[in-house]
């Protein structure tokens, strides 16, 4: 598999990143619940609830994480303009 990064995607990389890792969670959920002695659509349903639990979470998660970055990034290019145009509290 060929992954390349492109401009402007815009954040469709990071949700196929997202998407996989929780396909790979309930492909795992998959083999832990069939080795219990349970029915294959309650294997299904159960690993179904764990990849949309885990997607969801890791995507929260995720959102937040770049928020904060962005935030962060403003307020330094904010007081970066502030001290090459000499507006700081310095003078």
């Amino acid at each position: 598999m060929v992954c390349s990064l492109h401009v402007v995607d815009k954040g469709g990389f990071v949700n196929k990143i997202i998407l996989n890792f929780g396909l790979l969670v309930f492909c795992i959920a998959v083999i832990v619940f069939a080795q219990q002695d349970i029915s294959i659509l309650d294997i299904i349903l159960k690993s179904f609830v764990v990849f949309f639990a885990v997607t969801m979470m890791i995507g929260i998660l995720v959102l937040v994480f770049i928020k904060t970055i962005n935030k962060a990034a403003i307020e330094k290019g904010k007081k970066l303009e502030d001290n090459i145009l000499g507006n700081s509290e310095n003078e």
